[in-house]
């Protein structure tokens, strides 16, 4: 093979990662450098909910964070989000972003905050004799 035949190879090949309406592409495991996994998996579930804490702001300009990092911390500064909705919005898989909000966790850029379980809620028939008692008051 010639030195211009393996040029040609390699122009091939970096065009097929090219696409001219999205941009390059990153593959995902690019964008975790690998890691599959974060110490917060146990807590990251679908439902969790992502809040920006309120020194993100200077803390985002300051760091040298990924754009996708900084654009979760964006999404959540306007509202809190659950990490299904946060790979929704980045077009992300589920596991890509529970690793880059590990991250964000580890600099204290953003707390998580799990709903209650519905098993842990008061039964509605204790608060409606709650309510009635404090009405009899």
């Amino acid at each position: 093979m010639s030195e211009q035949d393996g040029r040609a190879a390699r122009d091939r090949e970096a065009a097929r990662w090219f696409d001219d309406d999205a941009g390059p592409v990153v593959r995902p495991y690019a964008m975790t450098r690998g890691r599959t996994r974060t110490a917060a998996e146990g807590r990251l579930d679908l439902i969790a909910l992502v809040i920006a804490e309120s020194r993100a702001e200077e803390a985002v300009d300051d760091q040298m964070l990924s754009p996708e990092h900084v654009e979760i911390v964006a999404l959540c500064r306007q509202e809190p989000l659950s990490v299904a909705e946060l790979a929704a919005e980045l077009d992300l898989p589920v596991g890509v972003v529970r690793v880059l909000i590990g991250d964000l966790l580890d600099a204290e850029l953003v707390h998580v905050s799990r709903p209650v379980p519905p098993a842990e809620l008061p039964d509605e028939k204790v608060l409606r004799e709650v309510i009635e008692g404090l009405r009899a008051l």
